[in-house]
């Protein structure tokens, strides 16, 4: 496994591996790396000849310098599990590698970015997208994976994807939870062992939600209402938005009908704000689909 600091360098590498005919997969990440981040590798292993792996903690994405500050740097295991995983490259940018002096370019992906988790962290996703569309230009990659547990980021970037017509494929790869259903996570790290218990609350209220609709719930309402009960019996979260959307774009509804539908959760734990997700396919369109097998 080869590591990378400069983009030159990177760049130089992986052009041989295309010169050569071979497939490129990458996995952005910004360290502290996890199982999560280990099955992404894996992925993209299985489906490509090269893997390349980035380790940068955007700075761009963060608004609270605090927030920066204290997001776990774990480099040393990092490295390990990219190796272990099967990661050929690690590109390891410093800060004046990626933005260099005098930039003026940002990528906003409007109305997307600024919904949701947008509306709690202004300017994050301008920030994503924009380190993103950074990382494959300078990898021109076949295949790009991500975790779907961050859905809305995983939904702006194929947004981004299309409409800059970069030719990659985007692979949305299963959230990785642990036993007590957790969804894995770096900032898990800053959670106390009792804000770790408490955090198990919010795959508790997905699962729960996504079963009712699975059942044949229709009301948006009452789903919600489900959900929202059981976060809030919690005394350690703080409940920031549940929302039930439509899963291809993540437009609003007003009725549960036959579509996939996502179910997105954001609570503050401590220190932490935890996101996460679960996808549901709605009894009507289930017997659809299998109406017209």
């Amino acid at each position: 496994m080869q590591q990378h600091t400069s983009i030159r360098d990177l760049r130089s590498h992986l052009a041989r591996e295309r010169q050569a005919g071979r497939t490129i997969g990458v996995v952005p990440t910004m360290g502290a790396l996890h199982a999560g981040h280990e099955a992404l590798i894996r992925e993209a292993r299985a489906a490509n000849d090269v893997v390349v792996v980035s380790i940068f903690v955007n700075p761009t994405q963060f608004g609270d310098a605090q927030d920066l500050a204290h997001y776990p740097r774990t480099l040393e295991k990092d490295l390990a599990l990219c190796e272990a995983a099967g990661a050929d490259h690690v590109f390891l940018p410093d800060v004046a590698e990626m933005y260099g002096a005098g930039e003026q370019t940002k990528i906003t992906v409007s109305p997307l970015g600024e919904d949701l988790i947008g509306t709690l962290r202004p300017g994050h996703f301008t920030g994503v997208a924009t380190v993103v569309a950074k990382l494959l230009n300078i990898v021109q990659p076949s295949r790009a994976y991500f975790g779907r547990k961050d859905f809305q980021q995983l939904t702006i970037i194929r947004r981004m994807v299309a409409d800059l017509f970069i030719p990659v494929e985007i692979v949305g790869v299963a959230t990785v939870r642990d036993a007590d259903g957790l969804a894995l996570s770096s900032r898990n790290a800053r959670l106390s062992e009792r804000e770790r218990a408490a955090s198990v609350v919010l795959s508790q209220a997905l699962f729960k939600g996504a079963a009712m609709i699975e059942a044949g719930e229709t009301s948006l309402q009452a789903v919600a209402e489900s959900m929202r009960r059981r976060i809030e019996a919690e005394p350690l979260a703080d409940l920031r938005s549940l929302d039930i959307r439509e899963a291809a774009t993540l437009g609003e509804l007003t009725t549960i009908g036959s579509q996939a539908l996502v179910i997105l959760v954001t609570a503050q734990i401590g220190p932490v704000l935890l996101i996460d997700q679960r996808e549901a396919v709605p009894k009507a369109g289930r017997q659809a689909t299998e109406g017209g097998r």
